[in-house]
């Protein structure tokens, strides 16, 4: 009975400082957003104390407490951050004026990241079950993409996250934009967001690209150290994961990588800008972190007013390929690149073997039949892709540049319409070939399990090899000696009708809202929000409000898929166990 009262009153406790955290959290984007007087200042920064302490307090506890439940790196995880808070604490509240100037643990900012911190510890330790009798993973993924793009919309009307202020209608584009991973952009990001609002992009980016129930998931099973079989079930279909017991083994790769190749493509970036540009070391380090981000996960955001087209990096070739490698790893999906890691490592074993004076490791089929098509037809597009925008653009926008400059221009022209959006030239000047050439590469788009949009390069590729096999009368589609299932050519065909009926119904409204900007400018922004690539002719800004709602309607579809809407909206069929007789349908 004792021990039904303990459970009792700390799952009370635990809910308490639950309620503390979420309100310091709140507290906290209030106090980014608004400006304070002094007394509301002090107000809130006693009540960050309040929650640094209930934080520290309640982890004590559940150690004297629930000692044998708790794994050995959340133990480590949680004395790194509790001594950390301890000295922020201290330097914040219990130092005198001398100190504070002399250490840097007294700025705002890591008092701030201590709040956040303690809110994210204390959500995962919270019981998070998805249940599939109420919301099926599709209708969960769409209701999270929803979720987090009017959060973000609000987040950017915040006083202090702009220099003007911003309607609702070009917050709510710019967040969409934003967490679809689309670059697309409604006002100028470098010159009418503050820094406060350029983090928010950054953010809402970042939770676009990977998705928040990714971070939910992972980090509440990594403090709890188990879930129920519902959320695994629940996540491997949202994940795309084959085993449901590989579920959180793929999340945190997914999470590694991504934190692993954003830090290298940010530290080159850093390297390879002029400094006189961005004399100070803060502006180099955020403009490295933001770029990095925004490439990798096939945003196109930047905070430069004409993107690099900008004077100063329209010439930095190092810039643009170090972009284009990130835009490339970003499209290519996380089992793709998973793989190819697994086989680089394998092989490099292999190879090392005089060395180790170990035997040889043989498995057969270690790179998967997915990461062979995606592959051969992502680097197929960016090669052909390339050599096309060279040559119709060799005495056009190509013309400033030198013989390794227009071959880097033409690649990175190539690379980004992969649902990225970055620009290294004047989009406005473009011939027709080219406007042409750029909507095919953003109709395609990235590769699927990936950060970007588009039918996907595996759904281009069956369909395309599809049609060989059809005109060769075989019954089967085969490739590398393994059959593609009827189901899953079935599938690339419904996207691929999808997706033109789609972008046709997007520009056919855009025409009727706004028929003054071109139907070829209408259709290049359709597609290009369809694809979440970003690329732009220079009218969305110009757009109606109308015009601006069917584009975030497209940018959302494109982002989430239109199978994934379908599913979330349609009542699942119940599996019947019985088969009509076939009939052939007059087709040409």
């Amino acid at each position: 009975m004792d021990e039904d009262k303990d459970i009792l009153r700390m799952e009370l406790i635990n809910k308490l400082v639950f309620i503390i955290s979420l309100t310091g959290l709140i507290i906290l984007i209030i106090d980014f957003g608004f400006d304070q007087n002094y007394v509301i200042q002090e107000l809130i920064n006693g009540y960050y104390f309040v929650v640094l302490i209930s934080g520290v307090f309640i982890t004590i506890l559940r150690y004297l407490t629930q000692s044998k439940d708790i794994s050995f790196k959340v133990l480590i995880f949680d004395i790194l951050s509790n001594l950390l808070i301890f000295v922020i604490i201290g330097f914040h509240f219990f130092s005198n004026s001398a100190q504070r100037q002399t250490t840097i643990f007294y700025s705002d900012d890591w008092l701030k990241l201590s709040i956040l911190f303690t809110f994210i510890r204390e959500f995962a330790v919270r019981k998070i079950n998805f249940q599939r009798n109420y919301l099926n993973p599709a209708q969960l993924f769409v209701l999270s993409f929803i979720t987090i793009i009017v959060s973000g919309a609000l987040m950017l009307m915040l006083p202090n996250a702009t220099y003007k202020g911003i309607s609702f209608i070009d917050a709510l584009f710019t967040s969409t934009s934003a967490v679809c991973v689309t670059g697309l952009t409604v006002v100028d990001t470098a010159t009418y967001f503050t820094h406060f609002g350029q983090i928010i992009i950054m953010l809402l980016i970042q939770i676009g690209g990977l998705g928040i129930l990714t971070f939910v998931s992972y980090f509440a099973y990594f403090f709890k150290g188990a879930t129920t079989f519902e959320n695994h079930l629940v996540i491997k279909d949202m994940a795309n994961v084959e085993k449901v017991g590989e579920v959180f083994r793929v999340l945190k790769n997914v999470l590694l990588i991504t934190f692993i190749i954003e830090t290298a493509g940010a530290i080159v970036i850093y390297f390879s800008l002029d400094y006189s540009l961005i004399p100070s070391l803060y502006s180099r380090i955020f403009f490295s972190a933001f770029h990095s981000v925004s490439a990798f996960c096939n945003a196109g955001f930047s905070t430069l007013t004409n993107n690099l087209y900008e004077p100063g990096y329209q010439f930095n070739y190092p810039l643009h390929l170090s972009i284009s490698a990130l835009l490339v790893l970003g499209g290519l999906g996380f089992p793709i690149v998973s793989n190819t890691l697994y086989y680089l490592k394998y092989r490099f074993l292999n190879l090392i073997t005089p060395i180790t004076k170990k035997p040889k490791i043989y498995r057969p089929r270690i790179v998967s039949l997915s990461t062979k098509i995606i592959l051969f037809t992502t680097f197929s597009l960016i090669i052909v892709g390339t050599i096309l925008l060279y040559i119709s653009e060799y005495n056009n926008t190509l013309k400033p540049h030198s013989g390794f400059g227009k071959v880097v221009t033409a690649l990175f022209a190539a690379t980004t319409p992969r649902t990225a959006g970055f620009n290294t030239v004047n989009m406005a000047t473009l011939t027709l070939p080219t406007i042409l050439i750029t909507m095919f590469l953003m109709w395609v788009g990235a590769s699927p399990a990936s950060t970007g949009g588009g039918i996907k390069t595996s759904t281009f590729a069956i369909a395309l090899m599809n049609f060989t096999s059809i005109a060769k009368e075989k019954s089967r589609l085969e490739l590398f000696r393994r059959q593609i299932p009827d189901s899953t050519i079935r599938r690339s065909y419904a996207i691929i009708i999808l997706s033109i009926l789609v972008i046709g119904a997007g520009i056919m409204l855009i025409s009727a809202f706004d028929s003054d900007k071109g139907l070829a400018n209408i259709a290049f922004e359709a597609v290009s929000a369809f694809g979440t690539v970003g690329l732009s002719l220079g009218v969305t800004s110009f757009l109606s409000a109308n015009s601006k709602i069917v584009l975030i309607l497209l940018m959302f579809t494109g982002r989430v898929g239109m199978l994934s809407v379908l599913i979330a909206l349609i009542k699942k069929e119940k599996f019947s166990n019985y088969r009509y007789p076939d009939e052939e349908i007059l087709i040409n």
